[in-house]
């Protein structure tokens, strides 16, 4: 689209006449550029001098701890000296920063080193089945209409964009989600550094956007200037950008290079974690309007679906279409996955309204874990017919963690005691119980179930009253009020506010909750509101305790953007927004620990990081843990098929969700056969399955990178 600006042409006197008889106007066509090019020069700058005040603020903090070190006692003398050490890490990684030049580099291809080692993942499993067929309409349910299509910028990290882009999007490079060793996406292959710092990655030759345009190592450096530049409110990637990468480097088209600030296990996972390219002239409009102006604009993408103007419904529907002809159609590792022509997303705002639609065939698959549908609900003539198939499988994922987030920054949530507490007077059990049916299990901590990293010893606190008032007690709440609620001395009731997306099954949990906090002293004030309500709510800071689910992805947790200081204040002190440190929590121990976590080089380092960081999340109270599971279970018309070979049983091991893969596909044959039944009133026989494949914990240890 281009910009259009009314010029008025010169006048002759004679043209200002009462009516201005004779005067006109004439339109000039300007168009707007991308403007990279000259953003590229001021953004060097940029991070070059915010180096060089890294780098002095560091030799200050260095020579005030020599200082501290030389009259300190024995106990204190070794926390100083650890902190000094972390300071001259921090300094390290600065000088070899300032070494590299420009941030967003543009070299020759003669510059890559002649000696790398290059690796293409070919040697891994097939994913997914040979027998699956392309072409078809998968219908599914989506709870909100998502608040902008935009990849980056406000409100764009909403429950939706897994299903548009974290899930469909080719990164450069994957982990196979069985063995967990590294496969190719859209680099054809990949080759590290001598020091482990800079990873290559060669661009497949056949990569091309939906718009049929190849991808060039220019268009990753294009990423960071749209994701960083003042034109967009992003600054969780703007942090993430300035101090976890030292540099991009396009050579020529093909090559790209990105480096770290230091070597890390997974390096080359981290290094493009999220990185998609960005299609140049998609952006050629970009500018101080980009969120008006690209609100509902869907990129072109290198993954299998696009969203097209006519896909979108507003408010109703979003469709997801193949992309034609997709470069990666024949590519081991998706040759046999992205199997269905169109995906249709259809707002269903109520869990039952969307069970309806599926039992009456108008949404292909739902998810059946909670005991009131598997066991009741599944109860029905479709499954009896055998036209619905219902099925338990197991997997070996990273635990969800669902549960109650304390925002530190909220009175009465800035003391430790008050934390544990409310940890104590969480009744969970009973609503795995009750609401459960006792098939779920309490999850126990956050960051549980990271094969080969996760601290199994850390249990979650029981429903205890006497624990709980015990708690309460130590921060001054030792006076009970005629309604049993806990109050200090001087009044001060011991009430808190529980944010949570308000459902039928939602708001019977968290009554049990209140009911038994209640027994405890504690007056849980439900706050139950629209779920996109409740996400902005959290990401302004503004709640005090919030029912949450982050979806934690292996190979490894990342504690920074939950935990570390810089996600929490801003340089004023004040909640920092937009970002995923919704516990407020600030302290330096933890930001240490955090980016030990991301800097790791040893698979022993990381794991004694990430068990750290679950300690602190334990013991200060943070994270109140719900409940938890380690299979699933899916109900599907019969149509939906799914792989069932040597490489893949069902789905992929490591998965939240079977349909994520998209490994499925739909049999249209069985599809018109099974409508035909419905009419006629022909049955098939009933299917229940239980798919055990992966029920076998995998070995304690991950795959080397």
């Amino acid at each position: 689209m281009q910009r259009r600006i009314i010029l008025l042409v010169s006048c002759l006197v004679s043209c200002f006449s009462l009516n201005l008889t004779g005067c006109h106007r004439e339109q000039e066509t300007v168009k707007r550029t991308l403007g990279f090019d000259e953003f590229r020069p001021e953004y060097n700058r940029y991070i070059q001098n915010w180096i060089h005040a890294q780098k002095a603020a560091l030799q200050k903090e260095e020579a005030h701890l020599n200082e501290l070190i030389a009259t300190a006692g024995e106990e204190q003398k070794v926390l100083l000296e650890g902190q000094l050490a972390s300071v001259h890490k921090d300094s390290e990684k600065m000088d070899f920063r300032l070494g590299l030049g420009d941030y967003l580099k543009i070299g020759n291809p003669s510059e890559v080193p002649t000696d790398l080692v290059w690796q293409n993942g070919q040697d891994q499993p097939e994913i997914g089945d040979p027998r699956a067929i392309k072409g078809g309409v998968f219908r599914k349910e989506m709870s909100t209409f998502p608040p902008t299509l935009r990849p980056f910028g406000d409100n764009s990290n909403n429950g939706f964009r897994s299903d548009i882009y974290d899930d469909i999007n080719l990164d450069l490079v994957h982990y196979h989600p069985e063995t967990m060793a590294i496969i190719p996406g859209i680099a054809k292959e990949w080759a590290m550094s001598q020091d482990g710092r800079t990873i290559y990655f060669h661009i497949d030759p056949d990569a091309r956007y939906s718009n049929g345009k190849k991808v060039r190592a220019l268009d990753y450096l294009i990423t960071i200037y749209v994701n960083v530049s003042d034109n967009v409110s992003n600054p969780f990637y703007k942090q993430a950008y300035r101090e976890d990468y030292a540099q991009f480097a396009a050579y020529g088209d093909d090559t790209l290079a990105i480096s770290l600030p230091e070597a890390k296990y997974y390096a080359a996972l981290f290094a493009c974690e999220e990185l998609a390219p960005s299609e140049p002239d998609f952006y050629s409009e970009y500018g101080p309007d980009y969120s008006e102006r690209y609100q509902w604009r869907f990129p072109p993408t290198t993954g299998a679906y696009e969203v097209k103007p006519e896909g979108i419904v507003k408010g109703a529907s979003i469709t997801q279409t193949r992309v034609k002809d997709w470069w990666a159609k024949d590519k081991k590792f998706y040759r046999y996955r992205f199997n269905p022509d169109k995906i249709v997303n259809t707002v269903v705002r109520d869990s039952s309204k969307a069970f309806e639609l599926f039992r009456a065939g108008e949404i292909d698959t739902f998810p059946l874990t909670l005991p009131q549908y598997w066991y009741e609900k599944s109860e029905m003539p479709p499954v009896y017919n055998g036209y619905i198939e219902r099925v338990t499988y197991y997997k070996r994922f990273p635990k969800v963690p669902r549960g109650l987030y304390l925002n530190v920054r909220k009175a009465p949530l800035d003391n430790k005691d008050v934390r544990i507490g409310i940890n104590y007077a969480m009744n969970w059990q009973k609503v795995i119980d009750v609401i459960f049916r006792g098939d779920f299990q309490r999850l126990n901590s956050f960051f549980e179930g990271f094969e080969g990293l996760s601290d199994s010893s850390i249990t979650a606190r029981p429903y205890s009253v006497m624990d709980a008032r015990n708690s309460f007690a130590s921060a001054g709440y030792t006076q009970q009020g005629s309604d049993g609620i806990l109050k200090k001395p001087d009044g001060t009731r011991l009430e808190v506010s529980l944010t949570y997306p308000s459902a039928p099954e939602v708001d019977r949990m968290m009554s049990i909750l209140r009911e038994d906090a209640k027994a405890c002293g504690l007056d849980l004030k439900l706050d139950g509101l629209e779920a996109t309500v409740v996400y902005k709510k959290e990401m302004q800071k503004q709640h005090q305790m919030a029912l949450g689910a982050w979806n934690f992805t292996p190979p490894m947790p990342d504690p920074y953007q939950y935990l570390h200081s810089s996600t929490a204040l801003d340089e004023k002190g004040n909640p920092k927004p937009q970002t995923n440190n919704v516990f407020g929590w600030a302290r330096p121990d933890t930001d240490r620990i955090s980016l030990n976590v991301r800097t790791a080089r040893t698979l022993e380092e990381l794991r004694s990081s990430v068990q750290q960081i679950q300690h602190i999340v334990h013991d200060e109270g943070l994270f109140v843990p719900g409940y938890t599971l380690d299979y699933g279970r899916m109900g599907f018309w019969r149509w939906i098929k799914w792989p069932d070979c040597e490489n893949t049983r069902f789905c992929p091991p490591i998965v939240s969700d079977p349909r994520d893969p998209y490994v499925f596909w739909i049999d249209e044959k069985v599809q018109e056969e099974t409508q035909a039944a419905r009419r006629s009133g022909k049955t098939f026989p009933e299917s229940t399955r239980v798919i055990d494949a992966y029920r076998t914990p995998s070995p304690a240890t991950p795959a080397q990178p």
